[in-house]
This record gives C-alpha cells, sequence and structure tokens, in this order.
C-alpha cells in the first residue's frame, strides 16, 4: 500500500494526530518484523523530516540495528549503554536534548544533536527501541513523548500479538 506521509501543518500536535490513523492503516495487516519497522522509518521519516530514524532490536544480550532512514548507524548496543541501552535497561522513553551532555553516549553521527528513545514493549518485556535523532538541539518534548509512545504500541500490538 502506498501511503503520502507528507504533511502541510506545521503544529506539531496536529501533525501527530494525523499521522497516527494513517500509520495504523499502513500497518494492519503486516505481520512480518522488518515490513513494519521499515514501514514505520519511512512514514516518521516523511511525515516529520527526522534527521535518523531506526530501531533496535532485542537478540541476546544486545540491541541489534534493524530497518532505519539515515546514513549511519550503531549496532550491538549492550543493556545501559547510551541512550537506546538505558531506554531499554529501564524500559522507558527518554528525551535527551543534547546528546553531548548524556553520560555514555554513542555518537553514530557527529551530526546528531537530540534523540528521543521509545521502547517497544510487549508481554512486561523490551522487544526493542524506536531511535529518532534531530539534528537540532532540544528538538523533542512531551507531544514527541506522548504519540511516538503511541506509535510504539501500535508496532507491539501489530507484531506481538
Amino acid at each position: 500500500m502506498e501511503a503520502n506521509f507528507k504533511q502541510t501543518t506545521t503544529d506539531k500536535e496536529e501533525r501527530y494526530s494525523l499521522f497516527l490513523p494513517q500509520f495504523e492503516l499502513l500497518i494492519s495487516n503486516e505481520k512480518e518484523e522488518v515490513s513494519v519497522l521499515a514501514n514505520a522509518c519511512a512514514a516518521l521519516h516523511e511525515a516529520f523530516g527526522f534527521f535518523w530514524v531506526g530501531f533496535y532490536l532485542v537478540k541476546n544480550d544486545k540491541l541489534i540495528l534493524g530497518p532505519f532512514q539515515g546514513s549511519v548507524a550503531c549496532y550491538h548496543i549492550r543493556k545501559g549503554k547510551g541512550v537506546c541501552g538505558t531506554s531499554w535497561a529501564e524500559s522507558r522513553t527518554l528525551i535527551v536534548p543534547d546528546v553531548e551532555q548524556f553520560p555514555g553516549h554513542i555518537a553514530c553521527s557527529s551530526l546528531s544533536r537530540s534523540e528521543i528513545v521509545v521502547p517497544i514493549l510487549a508481554d512486561e518485556q523490551v522487544k526493542g527501541v524506536l531511535d529518532i535523532d534531530s539534528d537540532v538541539l532540544n528538538s523533542f518534548n512531551e507531544i514527541d513523548r506522548y504519540y511516538l509512545e503511541k506509535v510504539a504500541v501500535v508496532i507491539a500490538k501489530t507484531l506481538y500479538y
């Protein structure tokens, strides 16, 4: 299914409100992990123009790089290491206004300035994390947290239930 996620509104909350039902429809009949995550990356990138959108999936004792939109990426992240590993270890969304200020930050790209990482939870376990970077400091706020957690729930329901 081809979908157009480009939006003309500049209001962040309105953009997410328009995005969510479109995104749910896009992945509603898909069960392949790679397809769901790749489409999620592409849709988020197109709708919001985020600098980097990617997923890391829990495999054994590491987060392994899954589908992403961007030029460079980390891989094999240990639990508790950097923003993604900390989000996994703590099972919570992390908003990092300035990645240089985050203890143990793993620099995937020198262009990354701020980041939000949202865990994908199923059966009370982290199955992976949605990682979005911006090249602008302090890009993410509670509106992003609220709606990106909803995106993660849609992904978890599609793949794991």
